[in-house]
């Protein structure tokens, strides 16, 4: 068969929005404010308020948006023998594609009026749920659901950990929710919004989306850069590791990207907290391993590591599961998901792109008996 060329449409433009700018030289901007700012000043419930509603809040309107937040966190009595009756070996973005899926049949969208309600809904509910699934199906607790945390970040690290959550611990998790919220026409995000062209509701067109981002090359490097790491001893083996890899062609996870050409300017802001999570943890050396492996991939082969690099160490060191990683990139990823799919239906035409046809000519047909 031919081969595709321009395969992945990348350098394509496929759509408008006015929700984020991506540029190959390392900038990153939702709704006009650099992601630098946003994760310097802002809460994810602040970026969350921005994306869902177009501007920033004020402080009532924050408290306000915060407050509906927590009350939109209790599961149905439905859904949780439903979470009961999935095993611990399932893949966790399946049981997140899962709730979200189910919560479209128990609290179904009957009008696009309600988008911005259902968004919110599925906001709060999800980190519920999906450490609900896991303390039950690996620990075999049944959690209660109310945490008395305001931040989506401190009510998962408290419902996870069962403990008393000190700041920076809260605050790696909810600049890592901002840095994840959205990043323009990206598979999951563009899946979604094909899904939405179509007129879907809002639970279809998230629930396609965590199917795009549920694959490796999408959602899941986080997972598989903390496993990396961890293959390495210690630093000093680093390059040889590397050299190993690139050796046997086996593909260096966390580094690169199919936009960026510089860097990542999401990557430095998680660095940062991953360096000074391991100050005081017993296992610092996972971040200078890290740090070393950057500067050695940009001196073999000129690749910058993109997000999932460093959140891999800094989810480490504040005690999430690795098999949780992606899970939380999906909780971050509703707030843009659904703002894609807002846009959508505002200005909608059905996304039906061409294909070139590169099969067989023009064949006649022959009767079976003679094949």
């Amino acid at each position: 068969m031919k081969k595709l060329e321009g395969a992945g449409l990348r350098g394509q433009t496929a759509g408008q929005t006015s929700l984020s700018t991506v540029e190959q030289e390392g900038s990153l901007r939702y709704l006009g404010y650099s992601i630098e700012d946003l994760a310097k000043h802002a809460s994810f419930e602040e970026v969350a308020y921005l994306l869902l509603l177009g501007h920033l809040p004020n402080k009532g309107q924050l408290s306000d948006f915060e407050d509906e937040l927590v009350s939109l966190r209790t599961m149905p009595n439905s859904l949780i023998p439903v979470l009961e009756s999935i095993p611990a070996d399932a893949h966790p973005m399946e049981v997140i594609r899962t709730i979200i899926s189910y919560m479209g049949v128990t609290e179904p969208e009957k009008s696009f009026d309600e988008q911005l309600s259902v968004a919110k809904r599925l906001l709060g509910i999800t980190s519920t749920a999906i450490v609900y699934w896991y303390k039950y199906s690996h620990e075999n607790i049944k959690v209660e659901q109310n945490t008395g945390e305001k931040s989506v970040a401190g009510h998962f690290l408290k419902l996870l950990r069962q403990e008393d959550i000190e700041d920076l611990h809260k605050k790696t998790l909810d600049v890592s929710l901002t840095l994840y919220a959205e990043h323009e026409f990206n598979a999951s995000t563009f899946t979604g919004r094909v899904c939405a062209s179509t007129l879907s509701d809002i639970h279809s067109c998230l629930t396609a989306a965590v199917g795009s981002l549920r694959g490796p090359l999408h959602g899941g490097a986080n997972e598989e850069a903390m496993k990396m790491l961890e293959e390495v001893n210690s630093t000093e083996e680093v390059r040889d590791y590397i050299d190993r890899k690139l050796e046997n062609k086996e593909k260096i996870m966390g580094f690169g990207h199919a936009v960026y050409s510089v860097k990542d300017p999401r990557s430095d802001i998680i660095k940062a907290y991953s360096e000074e999570l391991s100050k005081s943890h017993a296992k610092k050396m996972l971040h200078d391993i890290a740090a070393i492996m950057e500067e050695d991939m940009r001196e073999k082969k000129n690749l910058f590591p993109n997000t999932d690099f460093f959140m891999a160490p800094a989810y480490h060191y504040i005690k999430i599961p690795t098999k949780l990683f992606t899970p939380l990139f999906a909780i971050a990823r509703i707030v843009g998901w659904s703002a894609h799919v807002f846009e959508q239906r505002e200005n909608n035409r059905i996304i039906r792109p061409s294909a070139e046809y590169i099969g067989p000519a023009d064949r006649e047909w022959e009767d079976i008996e003679s094949r």
